[in-house]
């Protein structure tokens, strides 16, 4: 698989702040991944590739940080492309640098709100300027006086405890952050491993997390696993083709980001965990997958956090599986690349499947069949949407089209080529797909 999006980003997030000389082995090579390694370049970082990769040829990459408080103010606008994740969490890395910059993206991230990072990163004493609704492009002005934050999250967002912990970094004292739902914990887990100190402690339901800022982060390796987001499009594939079997190699199993296998367990999915081991700080493991008959089911609203981003292709499992999948509390949905949960609604039923939205829950009510298939599907620049219903093509009686797969390659570089290396028939329209 291809290295897990979320470690990449902050691996050279966390390298470009820390002492010394970061390898990071198995990077995402990712348009989203690589915006992120332009804007630390334009903060003064050194990152580069080697070209002669890392172990069994996976990407490696060095980088050279400056240290916290050290970064230099960009000469020109950050464009973060796409990824949201890029935008959000250098928001809070610009928040404690005394300095000014701009940052924009492409026209579906310029859709994206942006308040619910820039509403606790003024808390710190940091200036922002933006279009209506808190959108790119906007301007920050950051403090070189800042101050420590304790902020409760009103939403379920690892980007936005993310964001306010990297503004911390740079502001002296201890910033908390505490929220309702736990959400990936990558940036907790990484920030130990360069070497600053993390607390994490419950208070009943909540989860608070407590950086002590102004650390000295060190320079560590990094070994990225693979993503499990990504995975979840050839494993879903392989439970909706009768007599598959597949073998995913090097999986992040992090229980924060693992919510879509736990469901898929709970339809009847033949999906085993082996070799598990943790590479980096990491829980990792290779997942083996046969096809098999799946039966739907109540999918919890407080499973979201672990699995936000694997909507989408859990409802092409729901479209083949038996009986009704409702799939509850999915209002984050609405704000993602496009509007996934209206997308994947409007793309399912062309399709011939029955769905509906009640509220913010996706209701598909399954017939332990792939629907017929034959629509053309629009993805909004949606690289989830776009994969998932190319996916959904592989079990349909006819093809399935999206009508642009270029945002695919922000996340998944590779897909259609890996993909067609285990049986499908991906191709462009202008082309002739196999039969």
């Amino acid at each position: 698989m291809p290295g897990d999006k979320s470690i990449s980003h902050r691996a050279l997030m966390f390298g470009a702040l820390a002492v010394g000389e970061t390898v990071v082995d198995g990077l995402l090579e990712g348009e989203d991944v690589l915006a992120t390694a332009a804007a630390m370049r334009a903060l003064g970082a050194e990152v580069r590739r080697e070209e002669a990769g890392g172990p069994e040829g996976r990407p490696r990459w060095r980088v050279w940080g400056r240290g916290v408080g050290g970064l230099v103010e960009p000469a020109d606008v950050l464009d973060m492309g796409n990824s949201g994740t890029s935008a959000r969490l250098l928001m809070g890395l610009l928040a404690t640098h005394p300095m000014t910059s701009v940052m924009t993206g492409d026209g579906s991230l310029r859709k994206r709100p942006m308040k619910r990072v820039t509403e606790p990163l003024s808390l710190f004493g940091a200036d922002f300027w933006y279009r209506e609704g808190g959108r790119l492009p906007l301007a920050v002005k950051g403090t070189g006086e800042a101050v420590p934050v304790s902020y409760a999250t009103p939403v379920a967002s690892a980007q936005v405890k993310s964001a306010v912990l990297l503004a911390g970094l740079n502001a002296p004292g201890k910033t908390t952050v505490t929220e309702a739902v736990a959400t990936r914990d990558h940036t907790e887990r990484m920030l130990t491993h360069f070497g600053a100190t993390v607390t994490v402690e419950t208070d009943g339901a909540a989860r608070v997390v407590t950086l002590t800022g102004q650390p000295e982060l060190v320079a560590a390796p990094v070994v990225v696993p693979g993503d499990p987001s990504s995975a979840a499009f050839p494993v879903v594939a392989a439970l909706i083709t009768p007599d598959s079997h597949l073998i995913v190699r090097n999986v992040g199993t992090n229980p924060l980001r693992f919510g879509l296998y736990e469901t898929l367990k709970e339809m009847g999915a033949d999906l085993i965990l082996r070799n598990e081991r943790v590479e980096g700080g990491e829980p990792v493991a290779d997942l083996e997958v046969r096809g098999t008959g799946l039966t739907g089911i109540d999918v919890p609203a407080e499973r979201a956090a672990s699995m936000i981003d694997e909507y989408p292709i859990l409802a092409v499992a729901a479209a083949c599986a038996s009986g009704t999948t409702r799939m509850n509390g999915l209002a984050e949905l609405r704000v993602k690349e496009s509007d996934r949960l209206t997308a994947m609604a409007e793309g399912l039923a062309a399709c011939g499947a029955v769905v509906r939205i009640e509220g913010d829950d996706l209701i598909v009510e399954g017939t332990g069949t792939a629907p017929r298939g034959g629509a053309t599907v629009p993805v909004e620049l949606d690289h989830r949407i776009a994969m998932s219903f190319l996916v959904l093509g592989m079990a349909t009686e006819q093809p399935v089209a999206v009508d642009d797969a270029a945002a695919i390659d922000t996340s998944f570089p590779g897909f259609a080529r890996l993909m067609n290396g285990l049986g499908a028939s991906i191709h462009p329209l202008t082309e002739t797909a196999a039969p």
